[in-house]
Parts: structure tokens; C-alpha cells; sequence
């Protein structure tokens, strides 16, 4: 295994490095200090030519300018909030509204918009890397208590599994719910989309949403729907849908709740793309992964000298449901002095 790092730019006169693994199996991860973010996969495809199967940019500079969460870590609470509002320990807390009226991703700056403190560590003759991220979460950041010290590691292992394992600890009750907000094109081209990967979740319920994307609160089935991923189907199903769920937001943008009970093969789901023959596997001990294709993008931005277009990448974000902690079916975010929040998602890599 070996690891380099490199000046990725700065941020506001602060260097930025990006720091690299490296397999012997031809396999690369690259992560940045600001954001704790991913900003490159390289993989071969089944003909051994290798690209980078993540969008993302060259520089730190357009993660600044869009924001577009390419590979970041998101904080301290993944989704919406509705009205940024909930009760903890009898009190009501408010933290910064900055979607509409509701809270999103952390707020404004948040985790993904952050200088993290690195720690790397590859020996040459091991059959793992490691790259380890810390950042400290002053009380009051964005409206939420207390003091959160969180680390993330990203692994790469010699097995081409991509390992993030969450730690966090608060001095006061507050709420957690991280995740990792890559976007896979498994081309290696984001201009032709993902619309033709193949998706598989071992999911039988999905989160419905409102308009302004906050949970209804109700847990559908997906039964009959263009929401069955329970076999392999492919992305375009939700975009060419007339399901009034998946028109509301030009395709899927929604929860589902993975049922670890149905995970025979040990894994929670899977992408594929039949052209490269690249695949991806999850393992989550998380409750729900949310599926999310890019489909607002449409221009916004270059990469690689190319306008990004909608559908361009498909981010799977594993997370204790959205909004969870005003639907008392959804699961537990909160998070408590003397607890340790711990967390593993795995990404396998692999080819049909």
C-alpha cells in the first residue's frame, strides 16, 4: 500500500492537500483536508483501463464556489430538518434554516465546508491504508449544543473495499447523523450519466416526501412501484416514472430502509454499469441509504472542461432516516455525554 499527497489549493490564504492510497491492485483513493472530502476513485474497468468512478473536481476552488457536496462528509446531520426545529431534553432547539424554511445538510458552512486535521498511515508490505479525519464542533455551531469531536476514517484494503468508520463524542445532548455524500459514475465519463447503471437495494419500504422534501413520516412499500429495487433495475426507471413521488423531484431523491434481514449475499446493495462491467457493493450498519441521481444539475458547473448534466452521478448516502428526530418511527440521532457514536459503511469494488 502507498500514500502521497499533493496541494490541492486553498481556502481563504489555508493550504489544501489531498492525500492519496494506493493498492496493488491498480486501485486509488483520493480525500482532501477541507470537508473530509473524496475527491477521486480510480478503478480499472474490465479491460484494465482505469478512470475515476466519483465525480469531483482538480482543485478545492469549485468545491468552494458550488458546493455541490461531491464526496464530502455531511454534518452534523445528514437531510432536512423540518423547519430546523426539534426538542431535546424537553427544550427546543433551533438551528440555521438554510433550504426554504427547513435546516439541510448540517447548515451553512457545515462538516463539508471545514478544515480537518490528517493522519495517514500505509506501510508498504500491509494490506490496508489509512487515511484519519478530526474535527472539532464548537458548541453552538450552526444552533447545535455542545462541544462534538468526530473522526472519520477512510480505508482502502488490498480487496478493493473502501472502508468509513464514524466516531463521535459530544459534552452535551445533541444530535448525529453523518454520512458521505459520493457520487458514483461507474463509466469513468460523468457526460453519459448513470441512467443505465443497474440498481439493487435489499429495501421494502421507502420514506415518501413532501414537496419541500421533508418526510411525510409515513414508510411505504414498495411493492409495485418503481421503488422495488429488490431486483436489479435500472436508474432511468424513476426518471421516465409518472409515479407522482418520483416526478416531484425529477426522479429518486428518497429514503429507503434497508432491511438486513434479506442480506444473504452480506451486502445491503449494489451499482453496476454492464458497459465498464464495474460494480459496486454497500454494507451499512446504518438504518437507510438515500438515493440521489444529481438531478438538478443541468449546467451549473464544469468538470473536466464538460457542463455537468442532471443525472450524472448517483450518490447512495447511508444515514439514520432524514428528519428522524421528529418521526419517532424513523430511528435515533441523538446523541449523549458519556456515549460513542460509532458507524461502518463499506464500498466493494468489483467487476461483473
Amino acid at each position: 500500500m502507498k500514500v502521497s499527497k499533493r496541494p490541492f489549493g486553498k481556502v481563504d490564504g489555508e493550504p489544501v492537500y489531498e492525500y492519496t492510497l494506493e493498492n496493488t491492485k491498480g486501485m486509488q483513493l483520493s480525500a482532501m483536508n477541507y470537508g473530509a472530502a473524496v475527491t477521486s476513485i480510480l478503478m480499472p474497468d474490465k479491460f484494465g483501463k482505469s478512470k475515476n468512478i466519483v465525480l469531483g473536481f482538480d482543485s478545492v476552488d469549485k468545491y468552494v464556489e458550488h458546493r455541490p457536496f461531491y464526496g464530502a462528509t455531511i454534518g452534523r446531520v445528514a437531510g432536512r430538518i423540518e423547519g430546523g426545529k426539534f426538542k431535546l431534553k424537553d427544550k427546543t432547539v433551533q438551528v440555521m434554516v438554510n433550504e426554504g424554511e427547513n435546516h439541510h445538510h448540517g447548515g451553512n458552512p457545515a462538516f463539508e465546508s471545514r478544515f480537518w486535521t490528517v493522519e495517514t498511515k500505509a506501510a508498504a508490505d500491509g494490506d490496508e491504508g489509512t487515511l484519519t479525519f478530526t474535527y472539532v464542533s464548537p458548541d453552538g455551531e450552526n444552533g447545535y449544543p455542545g462541544n462534538l469531536t468526530v473522526q472519520v476514517v477512510y480505508t482502502l484494503t488490498e480487496q478493493n473495499e473502501w472502508k468509513i468508520h464514524y466516531t463521535a463524542t459530544t459534552d452535551e445532548t445533541t444530535l448525529f447523523n453523518p454520512t458521505n455524500h459520493v457520487y458514483f459514475n461507474l463509466t469513468g465519463d460523468h457526460t453519459k450519466g448513470v441512467l443505465e447503471h443497474e440498481l439493487q437495494l435489499n429495501s421494502d419500504r421507502y420514506a415518501p416526501l413532501r414537496e419541500d422534501s421533508i418526510p411525510t413520516g409515513e414508510l411505504a412499500d414498495v411493492t409495485d412501484t418503481d421503488f422495488d429495487f429488490r431486483r436489479s433495475k435500472l436508474l432511468k426507471t424513476g426518471v421516465d416514472s409518472d409515479h407522482p413521488q418520483l416526478q416531484l423531484n425529477r426522479g429518486y431523491d428518497h429514503p429507503f430502509v434497508l432491511n438486513h434481514s434479506l442480506n444473504q449475499h452480506q451486502t445491503d446493495g449494489q451499482i453496476s454499469d454492464p458497459v465498464s462491467g464495474r460494480r459496486v457493493w454497500f454494507t451499512t450498519d446504518r438504518e437507510a441509504v438515500v438515493v440521489y441521481l444529481n438531478n438538478w444539475a443541468d449546467g451549473a458547473y464544469d468538470i473536466d472542461s464538460q457542463p455537468v448534466l442532471a443525472y450524472s452521478g448517483v450518490a447512495l448516502e447511508t444515514q439514520t432516516l432524514p428528519d428522524a428526530i421528529n418521526h419517532k418511527n424513523f430511528g435515533n440521532s441523538i446523541l449523549n455525554p458519556g456515549e460513542t457514536f460509532q458507524s461502518e459503511t463499506v464500498y466493494h469494488f468489483d467487476l461483473i
